[in-house]
């Protein structure tokens, strides 16, 4: 096999056992990204001099017989919202040109102590709000699928770069469905991990804990394995998931506390996310949902299609599959909304340079500074309430199944709408219309690339998604396993072979 058709724990192992060196290994990601970045808009900036240095650092360590490093060797961008110290840091944003980061994050800190090589900076739309990402900054981020359409976002770049097969996994970042959403767009496995899994710490904050950092990947165990390495706490922190992960920072572990609503017990979780993959599946109640909760919209064929077929699979595997509730109701939705501009209109831009803000984000943040503290404290309350709801809508459930989007990959510009930005955010709602509703309660969800279908000529792939109750994601990797063996994807792009049906 080539370098750039390994997984990422089959690229860790290699290197450990001397098949290939670090260098080697970051010099194949480098050439690949120099010649298949621009045609599918992956990176903003490659960083090679950096990514070499610590390749060589890490080759000097395994000399050295230290080679128990999870990712040991494997090329793993970061999402241009994130900051690497002296690297830069321009969140997709014409307001932040030229800005150099002053510290690591936290997730590029961990990424890096766990052994990865960081060989650029991905495409991002602006401070990651809209879920495409066509930034004025750079090229649009294009599934490699179909070079017409969107790659999805915010973590576009990161997932045109796993699938285009430039890396095995990227870093991604998730606070309304923008993991899963370049997931399904480019056939990727993605992970929105539990409220309070992965700290945002320590140099930002959780706020109403939307948002949460993850991986996109190519395989579940590559998630899993991320996942592993991600599920750290700091002290301090305001959000803290029921069981699994690393203890805090500096300090001892904490007990997890289940949402209010949360009527079941989770079960033990497994000595890591990776083991999960390899455990057991009980037979599992799955609940599944085709319509849109967040939005009144049509719902694609291929889509409908995808869910279809998951259940008959399921069925094949033992599982008891039933439909489930719709748990809210549209307006119910409001609250996201309105804490989404809210934080749109908190980004620190310099008032001079608030002109250079692309029309959706100076909508956003005209919006949200028209919510009152009175309003925000009561979407923040409405928002709580609806954990509960949703909690006590979908108890009888171990999983949820639903599509991950609505549509197929949207096509370059359908999307975005510069003249009519609020026009735009509303076609984001109505192509995205479950996603969001994990963001708001906590909850884990995975999108997997179970489905393909042919659209206008072209095999696209089509992403289902599972949810789980918070804290169990065990359970969703497990069932995420269980499935991939059963009906294993391919990834065309890299290494040449049929696709998933």
């Amino acid at each position: 096999m080539e370098l750039h058709e390994l997984t990422a724990i089959s690229t860790a192992a290699a290197v450990r056992r001397r098949e290939v060196s670090v260098r080697e290994v970051t010099e194949h990601a480098l050439a690949r990204a120099e010649q298949l970045s621009a045609a599918v808009g992956a990176f903003v900036h490659l960083t090679p001099e950096h990514a070499l240095a610590q390749a060589d650092a890490l080759d000097r360590r395994l000399a050295a017989g230290d080679g128990e490093l999870p990712l040991v060797g494997v090329p793993c961008p970061i999402k241009d919202l994130n900051q690497v110290r002296g690297l830069p840091y321009e969140c997709g944003s014409a307001t932040l040109a030229g800005n150099l980061a002053s510290l690591d994050d936290g997730v590029a800190s961990w990424l890096a102590e766990a052994g990865t090589v960081m060989i650029g900076k991905t495409n991002t739309p602006e401070f990651g709000l809209p879920c495409y990402t066509e930034p004025d900054n750079a090229p649009p981020a294009r599934t490699p699928w179909d070079l017409r359409r969107s790659a999805g976002g915010s973590s576009g770049g990161a997932a045109a770069a796993v699938a285009s097969g430039i890396v095995p996994i990227a870093q991604g970042s998730d606070g309304g469905g923008s993991i899963r959403i370049p997931a399904s767009a480019c056939g990727l496995v993605g992970l929105k991990a539990s409220r309070g899994r992965v700290s945002p710490g320590p140099f930002a904050e959780a706020g109403p804990g939307f948002a949460t950092n993850g991986m996109l990947t190519r395989t579940v165990r590559d998630t899993a394995l991320a996942l592993d390495v991600l599920a750290a706490r700091h002290e301090g922190d305001t959000y803290i998931a029921p069981g699994g992960g690393r203890p805090w920072r500096g300090s001892a572990i904490c007990g997890g506390v289940r949402a209010v609503g949360e009527t079941r017990t989770h079960t033990q979780p497994p000595a890591s996310f990776l083991a999960a993959c390899d455990a057991p599946v009980p037979r599992l109640r799955v609940g599944v949902l085709t319509r849109p909760v967040i939005a009144e919209t049509a719902v694609h064929p291929a889509c409908l299609d995808a869910v279809a077929r998951t259940v008959a699979l399921l069925g094949e595997l033992g599982h008891e599959v039933d439909e489930a509730p719709t748990p809210m109701e549209v307006g119910q939705w409001d609250a996201f909304a309105a804490l989404w501009s809210v934080g749109a209109a908190a980004i620190p831009v310099p008032p001079e340079k608030e002109a250079l803000l692309r029309p959706l984000t100076r909508w956003l943040r005209t919006e949200g500074r028209r919510v009152t503290g009175v309003e925000l404290a009561g979407a923040l309350d409405a928002a709580q309430r609806l954990t509960r709801q949703v909690a006590s809508a979908w108890d009888g459930f171990d999983v949820i199944l639903t599509p991950t989007l609505a549509q197929p990959p949207a096509l370059i510009g359908e999307l975005r709408d510069d003249a009519d930005p609020a026009g735009d955010f509303a076609a984001q709602t109505r192509f995205t219309p479950w996603t969001s509703v994990y963001n708001m309660t906590g909850r884990p969800a995975i999108s997997l690339p179970l489905h393909t279908a042919m659209i206008d000529g072209c095999e696209l792939p089509i992403g289902v998604m599972l949810g789980a109750r918070l804290g169990d994601e065990a359970t969703l990797l497990a069932l995420a396993a269980q499935l991939e063996a059963a009906a294993p994807w391919r990834h065309p792009q890299v290494d040449g072979r049929s696709t998933a049906s």
